[in-house]
C-alpha cells in the first residue's frame, strides 16, 4: 500500500461526508434543546428523590443520539452496522417514575429529528411538549389523591369519622379495613376540596379516634 492508496481510502473520504458547519449546528441545537428538556424535568418532577444525574443524562442523550444519527445518515453501510451494534446493548437501570420514560424518549426523538435536518420540527415540537407537561403535571396539588390512615375504637366512632370526611372532602372511599377487638383501622382514599389540610386536626379530636394520619399518594408510593 502506498501513500496514494491511503489518501484514496474510503475511510478518509468519510471525513468530509458531513460538513463541520452541519455538525456544529446540530450539536449546538441538541445541547440547547437538551438543556430545555432538563429544565422542564426540574419543573415537573414529582417523584420521591430528585436525581440531578438523570437531568444531565437527558442533555447527554440528546447530543449522543444526534451524533449517532448523523453518522448513520451519512453512510448506508455504517447504518446497517450501527443497527447490529445497538441491538446488543442492554440497560439494567430501573425506571421508577413513568414520566421519566417520556423524557428519555423525548431526548432520543429530538436527537433523531435534529440529525435528520428537521430543525423546525425539533424546536416547535419540544416547545409544545414542554408546555403540555408544565400544564398537566404542575396542576393543583389538592386534585391529587391522599390516603387517610384512621384508627378508632368502635363502629360508632368509625361511622362518625366517615361522615366527617365525606362532608369535608371532595371524595372519600374505603380502600382497606382491619378490625380487632376494641379497635378498627381504616385506609381511605380522599380528594381534597382545596389545599387546606386542617380538617385532619379536627378529625383526630373526635371522640374515639386514636390517630389520624394524612399522606400523599400517587398510586405507587406513600410519602
Amino acid at each position: 500500500m502506498t501513500f496514494n492508496d491511503i489518501f484514496k481510502s474510503s475511510f478518509l473520504e468519510n471525513v468530509t461526508s458531513i460538513s463541520l458547519l452541519d455538525m456544529a449546528t446540530a450539536l449546538a441545537l441538541a445541547f440547547c434543546i437538551g438543556l430545555f428538556i432538563f429544565l422542564i424535568y426540574q419543573k415537573t418532577f414529582a417523584g420521591v428523590i430528585y436525581s440531578s444525574s438523570f437531568g444531565v443524562t437527558l442533555v447527554a442523550l440528546t447530543m449522543i443520539t444526534t451524533i449517532v444519527i448523523l453518522a448513520v445518515t451519512s453512510n448506508v453501510v455504517l447504518s446497517l452496522g450501527m443497527v447490529g451494534a445497538l441491538s446488543i446493548v442492554r440497560f439494567r437501570t430501573a425506571i421508577k417514575e413513568p414520566l421519566d420514560i417520556a423524557f428519555l424518549f423525548w431526548s432520543i426523538a429530538v436527537g433523531i429529528v435534529l440529525a435528520a435536518g428537521m430543525i423546525p420540527l425539533a424546536v416547535l415540537g419540544s416547545a409544545f411538549t414542554g408546555l403540555v407537561l408544565l400544564v398537566f403535571v404542575n396542576r393543583k396539588t389538592h386534585v391529587n389523591p391522599y390516603i387517610v390512615v384512621l384508627q378508632c375504637d368502635g363502629h360508632a366512632c368509625e361511622t362518625q369519622a366517615l361522615e366527617y370526611l365525606k362532608t369535608h372532602t371532595e371524595r372519600c372511599s374505603v380502600k382497606s379495613k382491619t378490625a380487632q377487638k376494641g379497635q378498627i383501622e381504616l385506609n381511605l382514599e380522599i380528594r381534597l376540596k382545596d389545599g387546606n389540610t386542617d380538617f385532619i386536626n379536627a378529625l383526630s379530636d373526635l371522640d374515639g379516634v386514636q390517630s389520624a394520619v394524612l399522606v400523599s399518594y400517587n398510586g405507587d408510593y406513600l410519602g
